[in-house]
């Protein structure tokens, strides 16, 4: 019999929005952009676990990420970055993990699904499909020493914290846009560029082109702006394309790492 291999921590709750990161289009763009990445093969064992388009599940992990049985998945969605714009996993070593803690626990689970139950290996796509979106998405990358947790009004509408901002910013970008209709305008680079965003693993794609890019955000509108800079979406659009283009490709990326065989 298959057994359960899912890591359970004991979560110490913070204050953070219920929005979803990157909203529900920009999640649902992340998963369209790496299904036109997705092996014939990957494709057939996704769908022994899920006969659905996945894009359903999108955002799963934050409609239920207060459910009892998963509650201490609720810090998942977010991490820290350290000066130098690295992961730095020291802020919630003791909080419940973060969304790169979150990634290599499906690792370590889907590197051995024959162990798992079928419930189980649903529950780690659902995981993969989400938080592989989120750490890409700016208002998830905590930099040293700010938050991104205040009230604040863009071109007079307000808003409760600059986090939602940013979680909203694809419908700003995209309005009255599909996220197929959206996958097709931003899935737009050369085969060799793919297989070079996607080298590596989550640390190094922190590194290389999430963690100072994604910092920008607090140049752009000072911590703790009021009102913020009225051309926000327009100075956001090139990192918010670039960030949900990345996250599609690497989620197609890892993926075909754990199905494709």
């Amino acid at each position: 019999m298959k057994r359960l291999i899912i890591v359970t921590i004991t979560v110490f709750c913070i204050g953070i929005s219920n929005s979803y990161a990157w909203g529900e289009l920009g999640h649902r763009i992340v998963v369209e952009i790496a299904k036109r990445h997705l092996t014939e093969k990957t494709k057939e064992n996704l769908a022994k676990y899920m006969p659905y388009d996945i894009t359903q599940d999108a955002v799963w992990m934050d409609k239920h990420r207060f459910d009892k049985e998963i509650k201490y998945t609720n810090d998942w969605h977010v991490y820290n970055l350290d000066e130098k714009y690295e992961y730095d996993m020291n802020p919630r070593l003791h909080k419940g993990g973060d969304a790169i803690y979150a990634l290599r626990v499906v690792d370590h689970n889907l590197l051995k699904q024959e162990r798992l139950t079928d419930s189980a290996i649903v529950m780690n796509i659902r995981c993969l499909l989400h938080f592989a979106g989120d750490m890409h998405c700016p208002a998830h990358t905590y930099p040293a020493k700010v938050h991104c947790f205040w009230p604040c009004t863009l071109n007079g509408v307000k808003y409760k914290f600059f986090h939602t901002v940013y979680d909203l910013m694809p419908d700003l970008l995209f309005p009255n846009m599909s996220c197929t209709e959206v996958a097709t305008l931003i899935d737009n680079a050369k085969r060799g560029e793919i297989k070079r965003i996607q080298k590596g693993e989550p640390i190094d794609w922190v590194k290389r082109d999430i963690g100072e890019p994604n910092s920008e955000i607090y140049k752009w509108n000072k911590f703790l702006a009021p009102d913020l800079n009225p051309n926000t979406a327009e100075l956001s659009r090139e990192l918010i394309t670039m960030q949900l283009r990345n996250a599609g490709y690497r989620l197609a990326y890892l993926l075909n790492k754990y199905f494709g065989k």
